[in-house]
């Protein structure tokens, strides 16, 4: 726990920083006296004065501010000439809104120069690897497989999804390695199209593990006494030409170390499907095997225990999880349900009535087990940008085009065109952090860069108190040909308070209920 919250302070840190760096070097540009420069809210831990500014690190570290002379639009003091001249709501309109917009374009420009170093020394990402095309899948027409990594689209060398902004409007070709082959592939789309079947079809891939009725668990391959640990089970399927290798196996860290003098070799006619085999032969896809039984649902009153191996639904035989959950789903309300189950190699079968719960406003049915899956973890490959110049302008790219999703992402959140339930808070934010630090570094700042981009993005919403809302002062300002009324600023303040602490209630929310 304590790792995670270092790690999230050490995330947010520099996004507040430079945020409030960026109000701080406009103020100073303008001659606006600086009072407070604080990292944090809160007591202060730790302050020291340098020129007449307290510099501050405060106890919450969950934002920041810089506090100006001469902020308070409300304040009644007579201010002095000599006062007035570093006062911030007596310098220009145009020095004012630098001194607001400062914040959210320290941000944007933290975002570009995290993109250029990442760029320029070399980052660790996903690969481009295909998920499961099926063969109904327009992608499948055109020659991709499940687990093909893209390489190239036309003659442009891909190596992370952030590549697939390419200049060309249609894909004419893209270039795929397949096992040890690289395939050259005539595809003939537009780009938007391509990108968002090949985008669709990206999913999480399971290990080849297998288990028998007597629990013991097998990895499969391709290869006799050769184990590629990047190729999943849907790769597996994909190129299965009825020969194959079960061999028990246990693990050294990540290693698999295969227990090679118990291999048994798998032969069958090339046209027989790997998993429907396997399973008439009694080894069963890991996910198949439960997990974990949730205490008094419907699979825990039936009798069904951790490690049990179900293995039909209705008298159907499984081969893997999804087909028990679509199955659920197809039952009518009420009905009981016959769950065919191997327990410590026992045969039995359980008669339930699966229960159903409503989540994201849709009704599912579910039997309270879950499975014992292994997913692989994405292959991370080292994405280089080729030249300085190259990662300069492909970081100016990455960081409009993040500007542009973020807007279009709260744009649609306005509209209701997606849920409130996206919006995360700190806790979605310092889990995040976390998985993307575990991965890789690069991950890590790949993930600051973003998140600072959304930073910059919401304070420029038109909201009284953020930087956005002193932005519609100023506009109003220049039309109103002054100030606008006590009165008119005291109900615009109270109103972004509100909507402030809407926002923050909701993401607080959502963070709790992902807990639990």
């Amino acid at each position: 726990m304590l790792e995670k919250i270092l790690i999230f302070v050490v995330f947010l840190g520099p996004l507040i920083f430079f945020h409030e760096l960026g109000h701080f070097f406009f103020a100073r540009f303008f001659g606006v006296k600086v009072e407070v420069f604080s990292i944090g809210f809160g007591p202060k831990i730790f302050k020291i004065v340098r020129g007449g500014t307290e510099y501050a690190i405060s106890l919450i570290p969950l934002g920041g501010y810089v506090k100006m002379f001469g902020d308070d639009p409300f304040s009644q003091a007579q201010l002095t000439p000599e006062e007035k001249a570093v006062a911030f709501n007596h310098k220009s309109k145009w020095a004012r809104f630098w001194i607001v917009f400062g914040g959210p374009l320290a941000n944007m420009l933290l975002a570009y120069c995290l993109y250029v170093g990442l760029l320029a020394g070399g980052e660790k990402v996903p690969e481009t690897k295909v998920g499961i095309v099926s063969e109904k899948s327009i992608l499948y027409q055109k020659g991709i497989r499940t687990g093909d990594v893209l390489v190239k689209i036309n003659d442009e060398k891909i190596l992370s999804f952030d590549d697939f902004n390419i200049t060309e409007s249609r894909v004419e070709k893209v270039s795929v390695r397949r096992l040890s082959e690289t395939l050259n592939l005539s595809v003939d789309m537009d780009l938007e199209p391509f990108i968002n079947e090949f985008v669709s079809v990206v999913s999480a891939m399971k290990k080849p593990i297998f288990i028998n009725p007597k629990g013991t668990q097998y990895y499969f391959t391709l290869t006799p006494k050769i184990v590629n640990p990047e190729q999943s089970l849907e790769e597996i399927q994909s190129h299965f030409k009825g020969k194959g290798y079960l061999y028990p196996f246990k693990m050294d860290g990540d290693k698999i170390v295969l227990d090679v003098q118990s291999e048994l070799e798998i032969a069958t006619d090339s046209t027989q499907a790997l998993v429907p085999f396997l399973t008439k032969m009694e080894f069963y896809p890991i996910d198949l095997s439960v997990k974990n039984v949730v205490m008094g649902s419907p699979a825990d009153k039936a009798g069904l225990r951790k490690d049990d191996i179900i293995v039909s639904i209705d008298g159907k035989s499984l081969v893997n999880f999804e087909e028990l959950r679509v199955g659920l789903q197809d039952l009518a309300e009420g009905k009981a349900v016959t769950v065919g189950i191997l327990s410590r190699g026992v045969a039995a079968a359980k008669s339930l009535v699966p229960e159903s719960k409503e989540i994201e406003k849709k009704k599912i049915r579910i039997i309270g087990v879950e499975s014992s899956v292994e997913y692989l973890q994405p292959k991370l490959v080292v994405a280089k940008a080729d030249s300085i110049g190259s990662a300069i302008v492909t970081a100016f790219v990455r960081t409009w085009d993040g500007i542009v999703k973020t807007f279009s992402g709260y744009k649609k959140l306005i509209t209701r065109e997606v849920s409130l339930n996206n919006i995360g808070g700190p806790l979605a934010i310092g889990k995040v952090a976390s998985d993307s630090f575990n991965i890789s570094l690069s991950m890590f700042f790949r993930l600051m860069a973003i998140i600072s981009i959304n930073l910059g993005v919401i304070n420029l919403f038109p909201i009284p108190v953020l930087d956005g809302g002193h932005i519609m002062f100023l506009v109003f300002e220049a039309f109103n040909g002054g100030p606008l009324s006590r009165r008119k600023l005291e109900i615009a303040q109270k109103l972004g308070v509100s909507v402030l602490f809407f926002l923050i209630f909701v993401a607080l929310f959502n963070d709790i209920t992902r807990l639990f």
